[in-house]
């Protein structure tokens, strides 16, 4: 197995047109927040190039791009290695995080409508089959999209383009507890879809906080590999 040990599979095809370096950006960026690319794993730009069909500068430029945003760390004479988060940045994205979603919460109890509950209900059943079949990667993406269907709801888009920031590091933090989290978290969801149904901003409020906050605190107590 080649040392970069990308699951087979994993590897997304580039997506055609736009410029080289943006996507292979999007595609190691990609394998990163699903955890195909493994916190601290060492990032080796020949085999990346090979994996990914391309020579090794659009991988290279890449990488630099995913340093400065904090996705990869560039080591003197070691290489790229994919960012190890502390704890500390764990703790802080999901408090914001927090903060955003509470608020979207309400603002979809007050502009929610029928269609909207209707397409929460259709990715509530969609996630509860994927935890039934352990499809972990499909939760994780609909766990994604139920969430930012309630941001679609609030119809703010300040606060949609504040979410978006921190959207793929959500991932990234919710993929290793998905599993752990499991059928509870989707439990929440319909929690929540009902309390946006009946347009009780408080309790949409206080539920995506509870929500949320359990998310965090799963993360603290995961089993690290």
């Amino acid at each position: 197995m080649l040392s970069t040990g990308l699951p087979q599979g994993a590897v997304p095809k580039l997506e055609r047109p736009g410029p080289l370096r943006d996507r292979v950006y999007e595609a190691l960026l990609e394998l990163i927040t699903t955890r195909a690319l493994q916190p601290g794993q060492h990032l080796v730009e020949s085999e990346l190039a090979g994996h990914l069909g391309v020579s090794r500068q659009p991988v290279r430029e890449a990488l630099q791009r995913l340093n400065t945003e904090g996705w990869v760390d560039l080591r003197p004479a070691q290489g790229a290695f994919v960012h190890e988060p502390t704890e500390e940045e764990a703790d802080q994205l999901l408090t914001v995080r927090t903060l955003l979603e509470a608020e979207a919460a309400r603002l979809a109890a007050a502009n929610s409508d029928k269609a909207g509950i209707e397409a929460l209900n259709e990715i509530l059943k969609q996630g509860r089959l994927a935890v039934a079949s352990d499809d972990v990667d499909a939760a994780v993406a609909l766990n994604a999209r139920f969430h930012g269907k309630i941001m679609e709801l609030a119809g703010n888009a300040v606060l949609a383009e504040l979410a978006a920031q921190v959207d793929r590091r959500v991932r990234w933090y919710y993929t290793p507890v998905a599993r752990q989290r499991g059928s509870q978290s989707w439990v929440e969801h319909q929690e929540l879809i009902a309390a946006i149904e009946d347009r009780d901003e408080q309790r949409a409020t206080d539920l995506m906080r509870q929500h949320t906050e359990h998310t965090r605190r799963s993360y603290h107590a995961r089993q690290r590999p």
